[in-house]
């Protein structure tokens, strides 16, 4: 039974990859800064508490964020307490090499921060998940205001398949290849699946604004080049 530390597992991606991680026989400890039943107190801002937390775990699967600058501090602060041989799975995101995106650059920060560290390591990018959007389309707007540009959502419960699978494989020292949802879909199509699932009557208004950043979506910057991973659809996902 391999041991394995779990950052971010109370998350949105954390508590199904925890699930299929026990499921599959690991023992998973998850890192909170909370304490209670089935977590081990820890906090990353600060590092405190990290240095016990890894202490004996056989690989850390590292999913916390802190939307922006605080993700590179968390990062240099597990890395730190990490020993030289525990292996460590990173999630990042598709496309943040090639988006213009301050928390983008935060997460390539990551990356580099990883591959530089000498520790074992292997880095996951994914697709925006299903749940982003349904947070998006959710907002109390008159309208529901959707970019005209192509999406391939996938959910977290594929991603967090993918990473189970990663937290039994050796590191690979490297990212593997991108995984992305079952369809690429113009958002304000999805726009439109979202409100007749939720029987919401708002109008969708596609949405084209000027800069590089939407450029670089519009490009299919944030698209996955090869055969889907993922099986839910979004439609699925808002049923």
């Amino acid at each position: 039974m391999t041991s394995i530390l779990v950052t971010g597992g109370t998350g949105t991606l954390g508590r199904p990859t925890v699930e299929h991680l026990r499921a599959a026989g690991h023992e998973v400890r998850v890192l909170s800064r909370r304490s209670g039943p089935g977590l081990i107190t820890g906090d990353l801002n600060t590092g405190t508490g990290i240095a016990p937390a890894v202490e004996g775990v056989d690989t850390i699967v590292h999913l916390a964020t802190g939307l922006g600058r605080r993700d590179v501090q968390q990062a240099r602060n597990l890395l730190q307490a990490t020993p030289p041989t525990t292996p460590v799975v990173v999630m990042s995101i598709v496309g943040i090499d090639r988006i213009p995106l301050p928390y983008y650059r935060a997460k390539l920060e990551v990356e580099r921060l990883v591959a530089e560290s000498g520790t074992p390591y292997t880095i996951l990018r994914a697709t925006q998940f299903h749940d982003l959007l349904d947070r998006i389309f959710c907002l109390k707007l008159p309208v529901i205001f959707a970019p005209s540009i192509t999406l391939q959502p996938i959910a977290v419960e594929d991603v967090a398949v993918r990473l189970t699978e990663l937290a039994a494989e050796p590191p690979h020292n490297g990212r593997v290849p991108d995984i992305g949802g079952p369809e690429q879909r113009r958002v304000p199509d999805l726009a439109r699946a979202w409100a007749s699932a939720r029987g919401s009557r708002r109008p969708v208004v596609p949405l084209r604004v000027p800069g590089k950043t939407f450029r670089a979506y519009a490009s299919g910057a944030a698209l996955v080049d090869r055969p889907s991973y993922g099986r839910i659809t979004f439609e699925e996902h808002v049923a």
